[in-house]
């Protein structure tokens, strides 16, 4: 089977750049051979701390012929037209052209050519160089004596040849003629810098493999990457000890290493008084190293596992001893912060965030701090907690941003203020807030339930996205810096998730996204604080639902659009909740929710689709008689002038089904009004069936149209079906 091998090989590739440009290469060359016209079967492609490998297999040995028409000027143009469509179209003569017929446009000259294929080879040259020319790495560089030409070639790091051949299996396969000014190209490589660095010949992917294990280079990512897990968990489990897996950090040290040799240190056993996350992450961003377990006591280990580059002649002493004593001195540097951060409570600490700026516009985290009270408070009692408590809690909940260990390693950021607060004799509910209230930070992270957790959570995430949004700060179609969209994201999982019934607005000034507007404003929280905010703020629509208008309703449609998102991951229609927003002047997540579940069931069923065909029956009659009208549909049906038994029929179900539906949603049993709705399908088809609503008598026509408004005006009660679709 015919295969495109290629190998580009540099000084260096990062190894948080090595999978993506894997991709890269292959996206860019494929892509390439595809819109020149071949085809091929498969593609694999990996990375190694020098090497970028590409294969491309079963392409044929060239392109296809291709037949185009180009169509010409009619019979009979100016000369000037006939010879620039011969040019055009590359043919020496009129003669050449076929004549064709339109019977609109009479007949005309079409020039009918085949462009024949081209060699595999020629092609793959080219997406060779246009990859290498286009490839998108994040930072380049220039190098040699070219370097001062800005046109240079730019390359992650030196780029110092290029592998590339092209032939079927059981043939020596040809050198693809690639032409990039200052690199060598041909079909050999290198293997390993320090074991193997001799010349070694190529022919395809299979052999390259082989060549280069034997000159030790292991050249799939996933296999060195397998390969150090195992060896890992070996070497530890022969000392008693098992391995603390850790995804991320396993892809990057696969990424630093050809040829992986496992290799074990050891350090101070004292330094095990450390929190575990600060040993870990130490070890893990220093060194590149896995900490390890003592699998009777599920407590770290004073041994890390490192992975070296090369077989050294000493069994790897000379590097595990020098790796030990960096890692000893990182760890001493961490004891150090966690001795100096100790000797001061976490809400003295918290003094000197008077000193950090949260935001040019928002003032210092103090401030943000104060807010953050300002908010618990409010929220406090809703989880049963004491306001006061809750006030205490948010305080210091912030202290560690400016101890010393965070300085450190910012990612410990609440992590730290857990331990520190514990260590000082804290309520083991205020040290958990602590480290809880920063969650969920995305989409899949854990949503606290401890109840003060809670509380703080959602005190700091309303005033980021109320504050921020303020600052002017909003999300852009192209970037969120401030990470708003996933701030609404964790309002909307704390509340829901924690059944919180904790209104984000009231549609009258209240609500957690006011509160936090007035505190952003510096306007305290007093008695009269409802009525000067509706008189500063408040509109209403008149079209069936009352909704803030400005800055905080910006922000409630903002929480409704997340909460769309939300949904339609848990795959529920966006139709489906716009339809039930409009209904609720109160953003109730708990009760929204709930009205879009029960909403959602009721269309699955048959009695939903019908009775929506037939409310879109009746409103598209309303809507097209109001037009003709010039007015809308104003009054109540009068029973008593009706006539037909079906209209008579429908105006005793529609007012029994608004009684029942007003109930149910006075008591939030949403799945009771869709009931009530349901009983509405068999009428709503008899009176179709049976009535003309435009009936000659206009007493009668007017009667049976304030009938129709009356069935619209009953689902309304529950959602505006005419935002739902199909």
């Amino acid at each position: 089977m015919p295969e495109l091998f290629v190998e580009l090989l540099s000084e260096e590739i990062p190894a948080r750049m090595q999978r993506r440009a894997a991709e890269d290469l292959q996206r860019l060359v494929t892509n390439f051979l595809v819109d020149a016209g071949l085809t091929y079967e498969g593609a694999y492609a990996t990375a190694t701390p020098r090497r970028l490998v590409l294969a491309v297999t079963g392409l044929p040995a060239r392109s296809a012929d291709r037949r185009e028409e180009r169509k010409g000027p009619r019979v009979g143009a100016p000369e000037k037209a006939l010879a620039g469509f011969l040019r055009a179209a590359g043919l020496a003569s009129i003669d050449e052209a076929t004549i064709e017929s339109d019977p609109k446009k009479g007949d005309f000259y079409v020039a009918k050519t085949v462009v024949p294929g081209r060699p595999t080879l020629d092609i793959a040259a080219e997406a060779i160089v246009d990859a290498v020319r286009r490839f998108p790495w994040p930072v380049t560089m220039r190098w040699g004596a070219a370097s001062s030409d800005a046109g240079a070639l730019r390359w992650v790091r030196p780029l110092t040849s290029i592998l590339a051949t092209f032939g079927t299996e059981n043939e020596d396969p040809e050198i693809v003629p690639v032409e990039v000014p200052g690199v060598p190209v041909g079909d050999t490589t290198v293997g390993h810098r320090f074991h193997a660095p001799g010349t070694i010949k190529v022919r395809r992917l299979e052999d390259y493999k082989a060549s280069l294990e034997k000159a030790f280079v292991v050249v799939d990512h996933e296999r060195r990457r397998d390969q150090i897990l195992h060896d890992a968990k070996d070497a530890v489990f022969a000392l008693g000890l098992e391995m603390v897996e850790d995804d991320g950090l396993l892809t990057e040290v696969a990424g630093l290493v050809e040829w992986p040799v496992v290799l074990v240190g050891r350090f101070d056993e004292r330094v095990l008084a450390l929190p575990e996350e600060v040993i870990r992450l130490t070890i893990r961003e220093n060194q590149k190293c896995f900490v390890t377990r003592d699998p009777a006591t599920g407590k770290l280990a004073n041994a890390f596992i490192l992975t070296a580059n090369l077989v050294a002649d000493d069994g790897g002493a000379a590097i595990v001893a020098g790796n030990e004593r960096v890692v000893r001195a990182r760890l001493a540097d961490a004891r150090f912060f966690w001795d100096e951060d100790m000797k001061r409570r976490l809400a003295v600490h918290a003094e000197k965030l008077k000193t950090v700026t949260f935001h040019e516009k928002l003032g210092t985290q103090a401030d943000r701090v104060e807010r953050i009270q300002a908010l618990a408070r409010e929220i406090a009692p809703v989880l049963g907690i004491q306001p006061d408590y809750a006030v205490e809690a948010a305080a210091v909940v912030k202290g560690d941003l400016v101890t010393g260990m965070v300085g450190e390693f910012p990612e410990l950021q609440g992590y730290m203020g857990r331990h520190y607060a514990a260590a000082h004799g804290a309520p083991e509910d205020l040290a958990t807030a602590i480290e809880e209230h920063y969650q969920p930070q995305g989409p899949n992270d854990a949503v606290p339930s401890a109840r003060l957790s809670v509380v703080l959570a959602l005190a700091d995430k309303v005033d980021q996205l109320v504050a921020l949004w303020a600052a002017g700060e909003k999300p852009t179609g192209s970037g969120d810096a401030f990470g708003l969209r996933r701030a609404a994201l964790g309002i909307i999982r704390l509340v829901l998730e924690n059944g919180l019934r904790l209104p984000l607005d009231d549609g009258k000034m209240g609500g957690l996204l006011m509160i936090a507007w007035r505190l952003w404003e510096g306007t305290p929280l007093d008695t009269e604080w409802k009525a000067q905010s509706a008189k500063d703020y408040d509109r209403f629509d008149d079209d069936g639902y009352g909704g803030l208008r400005g800055p905080v309703a910006d922000l409630s449609d903002f929480v409704v659009e997340r909460l769309i998102v939300q949904q339609r991951d848990a795959g529920v229609s966006a139709e489906t909740v716009r339809a039930v927003r409009p209904m609720v002047t109160t953003i109730d997540l708990v009760d929204l929710v709930n009205r879009i579940a029960a909403l959602t069931d009721f269309l699955a069923t048959d009695d939903g689709a019908t009775l929506m065909a037939g409310y879109r029956r009746a409103t598209n009659i309303l809507v097209a008689e109001e037009k003709k009208d010039g007015a809308p549909v104003q009054g109540e049906p009068v029973r008593a002038t009706l006539v037909e038994p079906q209209e008579i029929a429908l105006f005793d179900a529609v007012a029994a089904a608004r009684k029942t539906v007003t109930e149910a949603v006075a008591r939030e049993d949403y799945a009771a009004a869709m009931t009530a709705l349901a009983a509405l399908r068999a009428p709503v088809d008899a009176f179709f069936e049976a009535v003309m609503v435009n009936a000659d008598d206009p007493g009668l026509r007017a009667n049976r149209l304030r009938l129709l408004a009356a069935l619209r005006d009953t689902t309304r009660e529950v959602a505006d079906f005419s935002a739902i679709s199909g």
